[in-house]
């Protein structure tokens, strides 16, 4: 190939593999040019498809004997009464010996009453809600072992508490009634109900018990803002409650791609880091004032890492600030790089039973990957998480364009998800709005431009090519016209020795060059005919195209 040709196709090629690397290079900048969010938002948006709601019930036949007053006990204790007012002890109005009188029977029940038939009974149902997360797509959920499982004499409490309430009003009126005309008053009938609470949950039976375990889902396409429906979870394994290692494993069957959450490391976090809880607090999910709709949200709730802890058996635990109340139980607990490191499992609470803020307990994530193994569980990432996450980088971001296929691409993966219908809507409402700042594809001018740029190189290859083989070609006019040669005189002796050209046949004349013709005659007989071998002018550019493509094909890639 010329050299002139050469160099100017390594000077094109490499302007345009300069600019293609220029612009290369610039476009993930653009694509990490993302608004400042703040870690528990995106955290959040993204953890909260994977944490469920979980409900345990207990159902059952309760029963409880009727009490009778035993009068002698009664009789003394009122003795007392009358002689604690004389002594000055007490006031002597009624009520003031009514109350002394019903405090000593609400401390000790079975001193003053005992159970006599027949027996009360009604179907009852008690339970409680806690917080699970999915570990798998295929519907294994983790949550504390005392959410699925509750022992005897909490159970008795449970029913007592929840189911009695009838029973136990019932026989505070009676014993009321039976003491003749003591006044009464709020105070005093508290008092009175408190006897039968405690008495008829110490002689409670419970009869064809039966328990069952459930995640409340959504209904497909519905998202939180729909009515969610309990799907049975069968237990798969349960440790010990707190103290010990309270985690429990459930499986939901029939389920696939359902979102989740990656597990972190211990090593994750330490003293001071912040920590994030995600679940759902009683006091929004045991509250008439909410509907279902907004109980199916989560809650999150952050704060600081204080310590490791651990129990005298050795099981340890992390101690946080990060709020927490009953219900929150089994919760996940993030980094915040959004992985698991633990998992919510107790709280500190008053003398009065109440929550405090100050000490949260928290089961380290290598106990839940411990369990995990022990049934051969191996934790995984859900395409749909995968692909929700990447499209809420984009909705952050506001890349909405880019957002929205990938949102579609997620209901379509898991059309219960709870959150990505909205998703969609605000992100065609904010594309409408023309608020999406998603960048242009930089891969049709790449490709444009690449296209143009070997389009230049052609162009300047043919134009180079056919000057230089017409300042090579001896014009026609250049030779004087002569008898001989087919009624002209013969051709210079040049042109009779010329030497075998590649392009042509041997003997021919030089490229481009054809014998004068008189008055316009046909050429003699033994002249060159065209019809015989390529035009050398053509045959010369087809094998400089061919070498340009080599040229083409082995540069390197990327330019």
């Amino acid at each position: 190939m010329n050299g002139n040709i050469s160099k100017k196709l390594t000077m094109v090629a490499a302007s345009a593999s300069i600019a293609m690397s220029m612009t290369a290079v610039a476009a993930p900048a653009m694509a990490d040019d993302a608004p400042n969010v703040p870690v528990g938002t995106r955290l959040a948006a993204q953890a909260n498809p994977a944490v469920q709601l979980t409900s345990l019930t207990y159902s059952g036949q309760v029963v409880v004997p009727t009490p009778e007053v035993k009068q002698s006990a009664l009789q003394a204790l009122a003795q007392q009464a009358g002689a604690a007012a004389l002594s000055g002890k007490i006031a002597q109005d009624e009520r003031s010996i009514a109350k002394y009188v019903f405090q000593h029977m609400a401390a000790n029940p079975n001193a003053y009453l005992r159970a006599a038939g027949p027996n009360r009974s009604l179907d009852a149902e008690v339970g409680g809600l806690c917080t699970g997360w999915w570990v798998t797509p295929d519907g294994y959920m983790v949550t504390g072992a005392h959410c699925v499982e509750t022992g005897d004499e909490e159970l008795s409490r449970l029913f007592a508490q929840q189911a009695l309430g009838k029973f136990n009003k019932e026989d505070a009126k009676a014993v009321l009634q039976s003491l003749g005309d003591y006044q009464t008053d709020e105070e005093i009938v508290k008092l009175a109900t408190q006897i039968f609470v405690t008495f008829n949950g110490t002689h409670l039976k419970i009869q064809g018990l039966q328990k069952s375990l459930s995640v409340l889902q959504s209904l497909p396409g519905g998202g939180v803002d729909k009515t969610a429906k309990p799907v049975p979870a069968e237990l798969v394994s349960v440790g010990e409650s707190y103290p010990g290692k309270d985690f429990a494993l459930l499986k939901v069957n029939g389920q696939q791609n359902l979102p989740t959450v990656p597990l972190g490391d211990d090593a994750d976090v330490q003293t001071g880091d912040t920590l994030y809880i995600s679940g759902f607090p009683g006091l929004v999910t045991n509250t008439p004032f909410f509907s279902l709709e907004s109980k199916l949200d989560p809650a999150l709730t952050e704060g600081p890492y204080n310590a490791k802890r651990a129990t005298q058996t050795g099981v340890p635990y992390i101690q946080t600030q990060a709020p927490a109340y009953h219900g929150n139980s089994g919760g996940p607990v993030f980094s915040k790089n959004g992985k698991v490191i633990g998992m919510l499992i107790a709280g500190s609470v008053t003398d009065g039973g109440e929550n405090t803020e100050s000490q949260t307990f928290v089961l380290p994530v290598s106990i839940v990957k411990e369990k995990l193994n022990e049934k051969n569980v191996k934790p995984s990432q859900a395409l749909t998480s995968t692909r929700y996450n990447e499209a809420l980088d984009d909705y952050f971001r506001h890349y909405y364009s880019q957002a929205l296929p990938k949102f579609r691409e997620v209901q379509a993966l898991f059309p219960n998800h709870p959150y990505v219908a909205k998703y969609i809507s605000d992100t065609q409402q904010a594309i409408s709005s023309g608020k999406d700042e998603t960048p242009s594809s930089i891969l049709p001018w790449l490709l444009i431009g690449g296209g143009v740029v070997i389009g230049l190189v052609i162009v300047v290859v043919l134009v180079t090519s056919i000057g230089r083989r017409r300042r090579q070609a001896v014009p026609a006019s250049s030779f004087p016209a002569q008898q001989g040669y087919g009624g002209a005189v013969p051709p210079p002796p040049w042109a009779q020795q010329q030497a075998p050209s590649p392009y042509g046949p041997p003997g021919g004349a030089p490229h481009g060059y054809r014998p004068p013709q008189a008055n316009g005659g046909c050429p003699p007989q033994h002249a060159p005919q065209e019809h015989q071998a390529p035009q050398p002018q053509i045959a010369d550019l087809e094998r400089e195209l061919a070498e340009l493509r080599r040229q083409l094909g082995n540069r390197p890639s990327g330019q």
